[in-house]
């Protein structure tokens, strides 16, 4: 029995995927610790993991404090990301000064923000493995396509003093291997390799595992009502970070009326249900719906393209309509286009006309239909949470 430690930051697209692996890892008998932030307890607790609680300094600068790493807000996200993993390796540093902390024989972080598992692995001497919850990067292909950095930004300059100086007070060197994540003993990447851009390429040190979906009952179910029999489901969902689009989600009301579709629409929690009244008969409106539940059941998904919901819809085999509104998300929905998984939307000029025109084509056409059961099955043969926990194995 191994001693395993997880770490992950404030961010379910981050710590969802993890939460499967981590539980597939305690039915083998180890013995795993998860820390985290604490909106996360229930969540991992139910893995039967050890959960650890940890503070965000994120939660509080604000709900939106978050690090988006794309376009002019890169140099911002990356000093945010600093913030967060000082932070975070305080909390550490004590929690094993006092004993609630015991040396792991590996460690399991998310390797695009949690930083600070880097930092655990040298400080302690132990392997780490990261984990992907999207596109990852190699000399092949990588995000600088769709995140240009200026070398020279004074904000850039900065963070990279800043991390330059914090890495020398912990004993390490070299900002670009730390920051690559050089020292890491395999990347294990939530992304079905078919999905990934320039997927073959990608050798030693990454291991594509597909999606983990864990049970979400806790979630709710769904069905189709009785008056929507007969007709296709559309699911509407912007995400729990990109939903405060009342415009986008009052055009879709107000639209649907006499159309063959049966829509339910997850608007979150910063839009008020009133301003999108009246609301017609074949459309259902929750702040959040049981995503996976109603997959089940979807013909077409309207999506932000975020990672997480991209792959839950692989995973299920519905085709998609992109509507992307960072540099991630186009990345997802260019990915998705290619692969003729679905068509994309620009989220800057939509009307009600060009938005379901394209619902249709996505929902009515063969081929988007086809490719989807053919990225499902890609997904069925990728090993999921075993394959995962067998990475992480190796580690030890």
């Amino acid at each position: 029995m191994a001693r395993i430690l997880f770490t992950g930051p404030l961010g379910h697209g981050h710590i969802n995927p993890t939460l499967g692996i981590a539980n597939e890892l305690v039915e083998r008998g180890h013995d795993v610790v998860y820390a985290a932030p604490e909106p996360f307890e229930s969540a991992i607790s139910g893995t039967g993991a050890k959960y650890v609680p940890l503070r965000s300094k994120w939660s509080e600068m604000g709900e939106e404090a978050g690090p988006q790493f794309h376009g002019q807000a890169f140099a911002k996200a990356s000093e945010l990301a600093l913030v967060e993993t000082k932070h975070m390796t305080e909390q550490l540093d004590a929690l094993r000064a006092d004993g609630r902390l015991q040396r792991p024989d590996v460690i399991v972080h998310d390797g695009p923000v949690a930083w600070w598992g880097r930092g655990l692995g040298h400080d302690w001497e132990v392997p780490t493995v990261e984990t992907w919850p999207n596109f990852v990067s190699n000399r092949h292909w990588n995000m600088q396509k769709y995140i240009k950095v200026n070398p020279i930004d004074p904000v850039f300059l900065r963070f990279l003093w800043r991390l330059r100086r914090f890495l020398r007070s912990r004993g390490v060197s070299g900002v670009a291997g730390f920051m690559q994540g050089a020292s890491a003993a395999d990347r294990v990447v939530t992304v079905p390799r078919a999905f990934q851009p320039s997927g073959r390429t990608f050798g030693e040190g990454f291991s594509f595992v597909g999606p983990v979906l864990t049970d979400r009952a806790h979630q709710g179910s769904w069905k189709p009502p009785a008056e929507a029999a007969g007709r296709p489901i559309l699911l509407v969902s912007l995400g729990t970070a990109y939903h405060d689009r009342p415009d986008f989600f009052r055009m879709v009301t107000s639209s649907t009326a006499g159309r063959d579709w049966h829509v339910v629409m997850s608007i979150g929690d910063r839009v008020d249900p009133a301003v999108l009244e009246p609301v017609p008969s074949n459309v259902e409106i929750m702040p959040f719906v049981p995503q996976l539940a109603v997959l089940e059941h979807a013909s077409v998904f309207v999506t932000h393209a975020g990672m997480g919901g991209t792959v839950e819809a692989l995973n299920a085999g519905v085709p998609m309509v992109a509507v992307p509104q960072m540099a991630e998300q186009r990345a997802n929905a260019d990915r998705i286009e290619e692969l003729d998984l679905g068509l994309a939307l620009d989220p800057g000029n939509l009307d009600a006309d060009a938005f379901w025109h394209i619902v249709d084509s996505v929902g009515h056409r063969a081929k988007f239909a086809a490719r989807s059961e053919w990225m499902q099955a890609e997904i069925q043969q990728s090993g999921g949470a075993p394959a995962a926990a067998d990475v992480i194995e190796a580690a030890v």
